[in-house]
């Protein structure tokens, strides 16, 4: 039986930055046409012909808001039927992470507004752009127990503290602060700095840290089995 289909692809993303006072934060923008004009939406279109979809998901990050994320990964495939007035239109999604130093906003050409916007307080969104966030959320949390991601959306020189706060906030729990800590240093995934974190409110200044990518890549090529949260 002969099928005709007309489907289109998107690829989109979520892109996310943290810091321990605001929150997680995700990437969007508003979009200036129809359908759902003037919704905020994730940063994303369609995919050209000829375009591998990491490389349409980048074009599209940095015409629409002037970032470059530094890690990018595809994570699941949104296609239900009616997600999109259109047509049938797949959305491809990625999740991308990108470091508090580089997430200031140049805004493009293709694009009239774009923000940051707590994860947790979102506005009215386009599509099924919400659903979307909060799967690519679900996906973290099964990645950060095991690899290093948390340290993509860590600046390169960091207080222990921001990261405790990035897995509290993501599994919206306490971290026992000295469990934490020991199992870290214990599998040398820190390495200390010179430099000391100095804060206006307290007076003893934090010891800076740096990810220790080579200690984590040793440990797997040994087989061993690493748990950074549990």
């Amino acid at each position: 039986m002969p099928v005709h289909q007309h489907i289109r692809v998107t690829a989109d993303a979520v892109v996310l930055r943290f810091n321990s006072k605001e929150g997680m934060m995700v990437l969007l923008s508003k979009r200036s046409i129809p359908p759902h004009i003037f919704k905020w939406g994730l940063p994303g279109g369609f995919v050209q012909n000829d375009e591998p979809l990491e490389n349409a998901v980048h074009r599209e990050i940095r015409d629409e808001t002037g970032l470059r994320v530094n890690y990018l990964e595809q994570f699941k495939t949104f296609g239900a039927p009616d997600r999109d007035p259109r047509g049938r239109v797949l959305c491809v999604a990625h999740v991308g992470l990108i470091k508090p130093s580089a997430a200031k906003l140049t805004l493009g050409a293709g694009n009239k507004e774009a923000r940051w916007y707590p994860v947790r307080e979102l506005p009215q969104m386009a599509f099924d752009h919400a659903e979307v966030i909060a799967a690519a959320l679900d996906h973290l949390r099964l990645r950060f127990r095991h690899e290093p991601l948390a340290f993509e959306l860590l600046d390169a020189k960091f207080p222990v503290s921001e990261l405790e706060k990035l897995y509290e906030w993501l599994y919206d729990r306490m971290v026992d602060r000295r469990n934490f800590q020991k199992k870290i240093h214990g599998l040398g995934l820190l390495t200390t700095q010179q430099e000391k974190l100095k804060h206006p409110l307290q007076g003893r200044p934090a010891q800076l840290f740096s990810f220790n990518r080579e200690k984590f890549t040793e440990l797997q090529e040994k087989g061993t089995f690493v748990e950074i949260f549990s």
